[in-house]
């Protein structure tokens, strides 16, 4: 299906983070005159510029998270529970980064209750039906995306390194389907995001499973062909089998929406500028927009 819109998606937490991390490493959190970290805020802009020139998508739209509580937390409260609080020199740039989304006409897209992710995974699945989607994040999690219209674009060390996958190099490379992502990481657990999946599982035995039985009911149903050890750890876990797959599941039917009109990428110069001066930003031209 050819498209001529090439919509990007950006999870605007995963850039933020990472250029802040790159940088508070050596604590350079360049404080402006007005006392304000903006560290992360001009790497994340780098980023976005960058995935910019080098995907020239015709509409742009930036997802985040609206606090740290979700419906996972509903089901799971141990859900994200490793994490610490953010460090303080990066608090103040979460307003401030949706500001300066804000100022380059970027719709900024985020709903109480779900992850980027799942704003990502709504928008995507809207949108793939028309348009070419690019997902920019450094979250593996959103590979499950994967579909003919959509491709993950993972940031990968430094500016302009990515992984690209679209479906056929994610089978190829995987050995699974896209949606078969879901059930590996029902299996395994995921540590970053604090869930367990089955204790004793891990990824190589969880990939041989479902290569074949290919799903978690294929391999219920297929129970007494497993070793003695793999059954006795499933059944032991089955609750929490079916909850870490609920938790692994990007929740593509959250209440959002972004019409094309507003998420059509065309930068004001002037607002632009304001705000970047404002901010205090050093040698922007050069090193956000690269000119």
């Amino acid at each position: 299906m050819t498209t001529t819109n090439r919509i990007m998606l950006v999870d605007g937490m995963a850039l933020l983070f990472r250029a802040f991390y790159a940088t508070a490493m050596s604590n350079y959190y360049m404080i402006n005159s007005k006392g304000i970290p903006t560290n992360g805020v001009y790497g994340m802009l780098k980023h976005l510029f960058t995935a910019i020139n080098t995907y020239q998508p015709t509409h742009v739209v930036c997802c985040w998270d609206m606090g740290s509580q979700t419906f996972r937390n509903d089901m799971f409260p141990e859900y994200k529970a490793n994490r610490g609080a953010p460090p303080e020199e990066l608090i103040p740039q979460f307003d401030l980064a949706k500001e300066v989304v804000e100022s380059l006409n970027i719709p900024n897209v985020g709903e109480v209750g779900y992850e980027a992710d799942d704003c990502m995974g709504t928008l995507s699945r809207l949108y793939s039906e028309h348009s070419q989607v690019f997902l920019l994040t450094g979250d593996q999690d959103l590979l499950q995306l994967l579909k003919p219209n959509v491709r993950v674009v993972l940031l990968k060390k430094g500016y302009g390194n990515y992984a690209e996958y679209h479906e056929d190099s994610f089978v190829k490379e995987k050995g699974i389907t896209p949606s078969q992502m879901i059930d590996l990481k029902a299996l395994m657990g995921d540590s970053s995001d604090n869930y367990p999946g089955v204790k004793g599982i891990g990824e190589k035995t969880a990939l041989k499973l479902l290569l074949k039985y290919e799903t978690i009911e294929g391999i219920l149903d297929n129970l007494n062909e497993l070793t003695k050890g793999q059954r006795a750890k499933i059944e032991q876990d089955l609750e929490m089998l079916h909850l870490s797959r609920k938790l692994a599941r990007i929740h593509c039917e959250a209440g959002i929406d972004c019409s094309l009109d507003d998420a059509l990428f065309y930068v004001d110069d002037d607002k632009m500028s304001s705000k970047f001066e404002d901010l205090e930003f050093r040698n922007w031209k050069k090193n956000i927009l690269g000119q």
